[in-house]
């Protein structure tokens, strides 16, 4: 059975307990994927009333690449909780800088970027932190063979 975008937003709303102010989810599942990548249930404007913020735990498995892309409009951080990449970005993708487990990392916004899980065997892990409560509507692909 296939899955619809309300079934998606349906089962993310599932996971959150509200409590006058505060919503909180707990020990939350892998739910959902987008570019190569697996997220666990966050949070965003989605499931709670967030205005300016969505926050999430990303997976990129063994060997994996989230193909490049642009954050329209916001600001994006990470943390490594596991495994080593490698960032190509900018025009063309023709930087590269690579990270472990327990970097911080900020993307802002504008910036072309594709993220390669650098290891065969073991997954990346990193906690994403994004100024937009809409978590993936403002991305858009990007050609990496653009010099733009």
């Amino acid at each position: 059975m296939l899955r619809t975008q309300q079934d998606d937003e349906d089962q993310l709303k599932s996971h959150v307990e509200c409590n006058e102010g505060i919503a909180v989810i707990r020990a939350s599942e892998t739910f959902r994927g987008w570019n190569g990548i697996t997220y666990k249930a966050g949070m965003s404007a989605k499931n709670t009333n967030a205005t300016q913020l969505s926050m999430n735990v990303a997976t990129i498995p063994p060997g994996g690449v989230a193909y490049a892309h642009i954050h329209v409009g916001f600001d994006l951080m990470l943390y490594i909780l596991e495994g080593n990449v490698r960032h190509e970005y900018g025009p063309g993708l023709k930087k590269s800088i690579e990270n472990k487990a327990g970097d911080f990392i900020f993307i802002e916004p504008g910036i072309p970027h594709e993220v390669f899980n650098m290891s065969d065997t073991d997954p990346v892990v990193a906690v994403v932190a994004r100024s937009d409560a809409s978590e993936w509507e403002n991305i858009i692909p990007y050609d990496r063979n653009s010099d733009e």
